[in-house]
């Protein structure tokens, strides 16, 4: 059998998997560090500029270890989540036709981060069947480079995965953008014949223990997010 591979050859191709899956891993892990800074710095300027109003309106900074950051303002939580893992681009996407990955392969293996949006008072009350969105999610590779996926603003920002390189001036853009989308992205009444036939159970539990399931589009379709 010729074209056996040689224990050898076996390794190899192991080192290099590797070499490429940790380089993408230390990529995306400083890219989470680089948006704890900034996000970090987001919040003394708003405290620093907006001094007369901080009673009033929470801006607010929260590490919650090596991957996950809580930053919520006004009555928002957006959470920042990195995967510890790599993944590869599905064989089927647009991007897996281009010269950039047809060129390097290993181009195709990346880092994500997510970004979801919570209502604050679901963590605030401790209501577990409270809904978050995914509203974007960034992936990292081991160039650098960089494409989002996401919600309107998120989802418009950089689709050019060959030339799009991570810099700090891009990370900044990329967390405005999420804010302004939550900003922008408003709790909706749910509809009545959704929620007109409660039981005794739910009506204690949202008495007791604020339990109701709420999210900001409970119920509707995103008709205003559709792509």
């Amino acid at each position: 059998m010729d074209n056996q591979l040689t224990d050898s050859q076996l390794f190899e191709q192991l080192r290099k998997k590797a070499v490429v899956k940790q380089v993408v891993y230390d990529n995306t892990y400083n890219s989470f560090k680089k948006f704890k800074q900034i996000i970090r710095a987001m919040n003394q300027k708003f405290h620093a500029e907006m001094s007369t109003e901080r009673d009033r309106i929470t801006f607010e900074y929260r590490d919650k270890g090596e991957f996950q950051i809580e930053l919520q303002f006004a009555g928002d939580v957006l959470v920042f989540l990195m995967h510890t893992n790599v993944f590869e681009i599905p064989r089927d996407h647009d991007l897996m036709r281009t010269s950039y990955i047809r060129e390097d392969k290993d181009r195709s293996y990346c880092g994500v981060i997510h970004v979801y949006n919570f209502l604050a008072d679901s963590f605030k009350y401790n209501r577990e069947n409270d809904l978050g969105y995914l509203i974007g999610r960034i992936f990292i590779n081991k160039d650098m480079h960089y494409f989002i996926e996401g919600k309107r603003e998120l989802g418009q920002l950089y689709h050019n995965f060959p030339t799009s390189v991570l810099t700090d001036d891009s990370a900044v853009e990329f967390i405005r953008s999420a804010i302004m989308y939550t900003i922008n992205f408003d709790l909706l009444i749910p509809p009545y014949d959704e929620i007109k036939i409660a039981n005794v159970a739910m009506i204690q539990s949202a008495i007791n223990n604020m339990k109701m399931a709420t999210g900001k589009r409970l119920g509707f379709r995103f008709l205003a997010d559709q792509e």
